[in-house]
């Protein structure tokens, strides 16, 4: 099948199909006299498996762990339960990052209630004069936002 059935088939774009076999994730295909890439159903199942990854929010260098262990099914699997565990943690984090963002947040919120002017407004001022305190153990000048946690306007 050409790139354009297989992106069909799995539901990924043309480009991030191009992207995984530039980064190693997917074997090169086959090519037609034409020069067409020529996939298979292992490029199917692989990408499958790639996309289950990414919707579990894993790096391309924990995707790539996984497919060596993938790719060597007598190898005992201790570190693909490793690698899992590791991403563990690291979900932990980015939830108590998430939650204490949602305290600091909230403490902004609390700063205003619609009752004044834009100009006597306790949000914007406090957006337009960050301190170094903290509100709700957030310090104003550190890195709380979390990536990807919001769609883009």
């Amino acid at each position: 099948m050409k790139i354009g059935e297989l992106a069909r088939r799995t539901g990924c774009r043309v480009v991030t199909i191009r992207y995984y076999e530039r980064e190693g994730l997917l074997p090169a295909p086959a090519r037609s006299e034409a020069n067409y890439r020529l996939y298979g159903e292992n490029h199917v199942e692989r990408l499958a498996f790639i996309r289950h990854c990414r919707a579990l929010d894993m790096t391309l260098d924990e995707i790539r762990a996984l497919l060596d262990c993938h790719d060597h099914p007598d190898r005992p699997c201790r570190e693909a339960d490793d690698l899992i565990d590791a991403h563990l943690d690291h979900v932990a984090a980015r939830i108590a990052q998430l939650q204490a963002l949602e305290r600091s947040l909230q403490a902004l919120r609390a700063r205003c209630r619609g009752q004044r002017s834009a100009g006597e407004c306790g949000i914007l001022d406090a957006l337009a004069h960050p301190s170094t305190e903290t509100i709700d153990g957030v310090s104003g000048d550190s890195q709380v936002h979390v990536p990807g946690v919001h769609p883009r306007i």
